[in-house]
């Protein structure tokens, strides 16, 4: 066979492999948004239509899976949010920045529900969710004191206050277990919040 046949052969076998990883993360993203949590990979690769062997050839093992997940949701978190990750506007209001942020974290949490429930569901057994989670629970202290400058004159105690105010768990507990609407939720997220801001 010509070279140049072969490296378009091989460049097949690669983007075919690429579209292959590609359908077993979605069909898992998929499988966890509809509410099975811990999807197996015999589940898995039922649903994508492909032979169990591919999963784990695409994925050494389900760790290595939940990585790749998790970029993936990195890259999609990028567009789903209508006009793209709100940017801060430090002269804003404090009020008017209170509630652009709520949004902005309602809007993940009501979209990823399931998947965060899904990854808390398996700390118990893996080190790379346990790894991911902690780095994005950093993330997103770091984007409230973007948000909310003002929270580094507070003491330790207004923070943590701040941080678990507006944290997915709140937001679960109002939304799931108290049977709050959206828009009541974030009335009593905001009022919890604003009154941090008031000690």
């Amino acid at each position: 066979m010509p070279e140049s046949e072969e490296a378009v052969e091989q460049d097949g076998r690669i983007a075919r492999g690429e579209r292959m990883k590609e359908a077993i993360l979605r069909t898992t993203m998929a499988m966890v948004k509809e509410g099975n949590l811990i999807p197996s990979a015999q589940q898995i690769s039922a649903r994508a239509g492909v032979a169990i062997r591919s999963v784990f050839r695409h994925f050494d093992d389900m760790e290595n899976l939940h990585i790749a997940f998790d970029q993936m949701l990195q890259d999609d978190l990028q567009k789903e949010y209508p006009g793209g990750i709100p940017s801060v506007e430090p002269d804003a209001p404090l009020s008017e920045r209170i509630t652009r942020l709520i949004e902005f974290r309602s809007f993940i949490w009501e979209h990823h529900e399931n998947i965060i429930l899904s990854t808390q569901a398996q700390f118990w057994r893996s080190r790379a969710l346990r790894k991911n989670y902690a780095r994005h629970q950093s993330n997103l202290r770091q984007e409230l004191d973007e948000w909310l400058p003002e929270l580094k004159d507070f003491d330790r105690t207004a923070r943590e206050s701040a941080n678990a105010i507006i944290s997915f768990e709140m937001w679960n507990r109002l939304r799931r277990h108290q049977g709050l609407g959206k828009a009541q939720a974030t009335k009593v997220i905001a009022s919890m919040l604003n009154s941090v801001f008031d000690h």
